[in-house]
């Protein structure tokens, strides 16, 4: 590593611990839960850190730009959530509709992820790549790098058990 690196990542550190608790406190104003700041910061000053050969050379100039990671970073993850949410309901839609022919149900997002969660590791990734990421089965299978007969089961496996979560009582079938 050259002096000029080594000067340019201590001006970076330097600039990040002058403003890291203002820019934290920023992001927690504009996130709930709040709690998911940190990792936003995390994620924002990751980035500005591998930019960080285009940082300002005027100090002055320094703060807005770490600002600037974090506002773009905030926003990223306000469209990822939205994204997951839209998917969560179209989820939940097409279990309803393909289960039961009946009108979809209008619960929260909430309900469907966490029946989500609740399913094991290969299945949960497999639905989240299809639904939450737009992938069709046998591109979800080249992503788990699992045969697509192998996806397809799982996938019919996962809605079965996303089904009985969702509606225990059995009244949709």
């Amino acid at each position: 590593m050259s002096a000029r690196d080594r000067a340019q990542d201590r001006r970076f550190e330097t600039a990040v611990r002058q403003n890291v608790s203002d820019i934290l406190a920023y992001l927690e104003r504009r996130i709930d839960p709040a709690a998911d700041a940190a990792d936003i910061l995390s994620d924002a000053l990751f980035t500005a850190w591998k930019k960080r050969a285009d940082m300002p050379f005027d100090d002055a100039a320094l703060r807005p730009w770490l600002f600037a990671f974090a506002r773009n970073t905030l926003l990223n993850a306000r469209r990822a959530a939205r994204r997951r949410t839209a998917a969560t309901n179209e989820l939940r839609n097409f279990l309803t509709q393909s289960q039961s022919g009946t009108k979809p149900s209008t619960e929260g997002a909430v309900e469907i992820r966490m029946a989500v969660a609740k399913l094991p590791d290969d299945h949960r990734e497999l639905i989240e790549l299809v639904h939450w990421e737009g992938l069709s089965v046998a591109e979800a299978a080249n992503v788990l790098d699992i045969p697509p007969s192998t996806a397809r089961s799982r996938y019919a496996t996962a809605k079965r058990l996303l089904l009985a979560v969702l509606d225990p009582a059995g009244t949709a079938v």
